[in-house]
This record gives C-alpha cells, sequence and structure tokens, in this order.
C-alpha cells in the first residue's frame, strides 16, 4: 500500500473516531446518571452525587459535560393530555402526491404551525410521513384531516388511527 493512500486512510479512521469519540466515552457512571435525569430530570448535583457516589461536584461536572457534548438536549416537563382536555391521540400516515423539494417543505412548514401535530416522522414504505397527534375530540382530528392535511397540494392521502389505549408511555432512552 503506499504511503499516500496509507495516510489516507489514517486520516479518516481518525476523523470518524474524533467524531465518534464522543459516544465511546461514556462510562458506567455517565450511564447511570444518563438514566437518572431521564426518570428525573429535577435531580440536584447533591441527588445525583449520592445516587452515583460521587462529589456534588464531580456530579455537577458530569452533568455540565453531558449537557455541552449534546446527550442532554433539553429538559422538558410531561404534562398530562386528559388534564389539558386533550382526549384523542392518533397517529396518521401521510402519502404524497408530489416529492418535489419544495412541496416537502411546504407540507413541513405547515405541519410547524399545528400544534396538535407533536411528532413527525418520514418513513420508507407506503406512507411518507406519520404524525403522532392530539385533539380535544373527533371533530377536531376530523377537521384536521379534511380541513388542514387533505388540502395539502403535495397530500395525496392520509390513513388515522385513533389511539384506544397507550399500553407504555414514552419511555426513557436506552442507556
Amino acid at each position: 500500500m503506499g504511503f499516500w493512500v496509507l495516510n489516507a486512510q489514517i486520516a479518516r479512521y481518525d476523523r470518524l473516531t474524533m467524531k465518534d469519540l464522543r459516544t465511546t466515552l461514556l462510562d458506567t457512571t455517565d450511564s447511570r446518571l444518563l438514566a437518572a435525569l431521564q426518570k428525573n430530570a429535577h435531580l440536584t448535583a447533591q441527588e445525583l452525587g449520592e445516587m452515583l457516589s460521587l462529589s456534588t461536584s464531580q456530579a455537577g461536572r458530569r452533568r455540565q459535560r453531558l449537557e455541552a457534548d449534546g446527550y442532554i438536549e433539553s429538559y422538558t416537563a410531561r404534562l398530562s393530555a386528559a388534564r389539558l382536555g386533550l382526549a384523542v391521540q392518533a397517529f396518521v400516515q401521510v402519502e404524497m402526491a408530489s416529492h418535489q423539494p419544495e412541496m416537502a417543505r411546504s407540507f413541513a412548514s405547515l405541519l410547524s404551525t399545528r400544534p396538535e401535530v407533536i411528532s413527525a416522522w418520514t418513513l420508507t414504505g407506503e406512507a411518507d410521513y406519520l404524525l403522532r397527534v392530539f385533539c380535544p375530540d373527533l371533530s377536531a382530528l376530523n377537521r384536521l384531516l379534511h380541513d388542514v392535511l387533505l388540502p395539502h397540494a403535495a397530500v395525496a392521502r392520509v390513513r388515522s388511527q385513533i389511539v384506544m389505549d397507550q399500553l407504555k408511555s414514552d419511555a426513557p432512552l436506552p442507556t
């Protein structure tokens, strides 16, 4: 193997390992800290330290490093849909009539304006998008489908599945 080819391979390996280095630097304590914070984001550095057998300052520094490295994206509150009057949860599959980039951007923009659409994914397979929506009632879901989604120029078809019961709530990510 030539000198330049070998150096190029080493340089490529170095870039890959530097890019992926953060994921390999998680130790057991980091994983335990992340798992604890997913269950209760209000834990103080002192409480984390006690749980992880670390000093308060060590636990706080680990938390700050994990935030800075992007493992912790944000802290949020999980609200009760029922208490907020959002009685209907549904998944909506959307098939596009047009896959032109400007149409996709327009559809994404539409979704960003709709508070009842809490998650949206692009998919492989028959449907192009999967939306998770919360509405106060079936009439509101019907209006979202027929007055908002279907009239969009890029949408060919929508199919909705109404959630009857949620057996497992959104669980923490495995760490």
